[in-house]
């Protein structure tokens, strides 16, 4: 007589919207990150402008003199606003330098979970430090530093989530995106408000609550992420000294990968200049021609920072969605192709712009948010198919031998972007609307097609590869 055996159930693989679990962790710690990031820098201008450069506060933050006096001694005498806004931008532009350091060292020494867990708790503690005066310039140094750590190191996480071959990377990298876009949303409301209505301190004491949240939700989902390639581990036997894991080593054709996407740097920070503006020259324009009513009572100009936020958060979803319901009837283009057609859409934006300026100028009233809903939407459209692309790119592209340096060197394209559109927002009072918006729908427009001509030249470079290890384990 035989007996028979009942079968084991296979155990249930959890998954994150169809993605690995581990997407997301990275997804709600990066989320808390961008939360303490966005909180504490809606606070930071007004901080120092109001604050803490005027007389009876300058005097305590260490340090502050001779900092002042080499800034002065390049710039010249600088008003507390002057200065507070050259700080800024300092400082809104180094955090994506920074990243390059931080990739580096954590490819080569540290591996990614101990420097993505030094960076998180170094902002902490920048954050925390903001609330007194005295460790003013203590606190950004913590911040950038910090910063440097994570940013392009939790990055490489999610891209190391797949396959060399497997397209949802975009995917998750538009998801990654999409909890930077809710912290944008939710930040300034928490921090602004504390800071504004309660006490600076309380905003930023908010941000630094934030990042400890997110490193706890990181560090709680570290068995859902990719093992470091770099980390130390037990001595071996009759050695003084911890065993390394080998790193891997660039191979000869992955010299030439590198310098195409350096040289692609350029060209996504100009496709990126019609976005990265909304927060300089768009602000300017649409306070002196929009119609800031909402429900019959004016608002302020800021409240469309919120706006695109939202409006981005939708069409990240909508974007995925497209793609995934694009996939079951036809491949799935490549990232290259889906980046040139983000510009090309992104390009459409400006020229809204362009039009409410030829209507304002032809009417001598001041346009609709209509057309600001518009600019919304299109820039939102292209963009999502910009930033998050790329870095999937990137990620997937880019050597394994320097993965976290080389998502920190794609973070250069949206520094170089911040640079030009501070130069190109300073030309909208010479040029007018029309031709200030025009140029810069051609400047995004030209990007795209510098993107279709990089397709041409290196799209097989550029184009997935399947692992056939990969293929075997499946």
């Amino acid at each position: 007589m035989t007996v028979g055996v009942a079968a084991v159930p296979a155990p249930r693989v959890r998954t994150f919207f169809g993605h690995p679990i581990g997407l997301g962790y990275l997804v709600f710690a990066e989320a808390w990150e961008r939360f303490s990031y966005y909180g504490m820098l809606s606070l930071l201008v007004l901080y120092m402008g109001q604050q803490l450069f005027l007389p009876g506060h300058i005097e305590h933050v260490v340090g502050f003199a001779a900092f002042r006096a080499g800034i002065e001694h390049v710039f010249g005498r600088l008003s507390p606003k002057a200065l507070a806004a050259l700080i800024a931008g300092f400082y809104g532009g180094a955090v994506y330098l920074t990243p390059i350091a931080g990739g580096y060292i954590a490819d080569r020494f540290l591996g990614r979970t101990l420097t993505v867990t030094i960076g998180a708790s170094l902002m902490a503690l920048g954050h925390f430090l903001m609330a007194f005066e005295a460790s003013f310039l203590i606190a950004l140094t913590c911040l950038l530093v910090g910063v440097g750590c994570f940013k392009g190191n939790i990055a490489s996480q999610v891209g190391e989530l797949y396959a060399p071959g497997d397209l949802r990377r975009a995917d998750a990298f538009q998801v990654f995106l999409l909890g930077v876009n809710v912290a944008v949303i939710v930040s300034p409301l928490v921090c602004g408000t504390l800071g504004d209505k309660v006490a600076w301190h309380w905003g930023f004491g908010a941000a630094g609550i934030g990042m400890v949240i997110g490193l706890i939700v990181y560090l709680s989902g570290r068995r859902w992420l990719p093992p470091d390639t770099v980390r130390r581990g037990p001595a071996r036997a009759g050695e003084g000294k911890p065993a390394r894991i080998k790193r891997p080593k660039l191979a000869r054709g992955e010299i030439k990968t590198i310098l195409v996407l350096v040289a692609m740097l350029p060209v996504l920070a100009l496709s990126g200049v019609g976005n990265q503006e909304i927060f300089i020259g768009y602000l300017q324009w649409g306070k002196d021609n929009y119609k800031l009513v909402f429900f019959g009572q004016s608002m302020p100009v800021e409240w469309l920072i919120s706006l695109d936020a939202f409006i981005s958060s939708i069409f990240l979803v909508a974007t995925v969605a497209f793609w995934r319901w694009w996939a079951t009837r036809r491949p799935e283009p490549q990232e290259i192709t889906k980046l040139a057609i983000g510009a090309v859409i992104a390009g459409l934006a400006p020229l809204a712009l362009c039009i409410a300026s030829l209507q304002e100028a032809a009417t001598g009233h001041k346009v609709g948010l209509f057309w600001g809903l518009v600019f919304h939407i299109v820039n939102s459209i292209g963009f999502a198919n910009i930033f998050p692309v790329g870095l999937a790119l990137f990620s997937r592209a880019g050597p394994r031998a320097i993965a976290g340096m080389i998502i920190g060197i794609y973070y250069l394209n949206l520094f170089a972007s911040n640079m030009m559109v501070g130069y190109l927002g300073g030309l909208l009072e010479p040029l007018g609307g029309v031709k200030f918006w025009a140029l810069h729908a051609a400047l995004v427009f030209g990007a795209g097609l510098a993107l279709f001509a990089f397709r041409a030249a290196f799209g097989s470079l550029l184009s997935p590869t399947v692992d056939p290890e990969a293929v075997e384990e499946a």
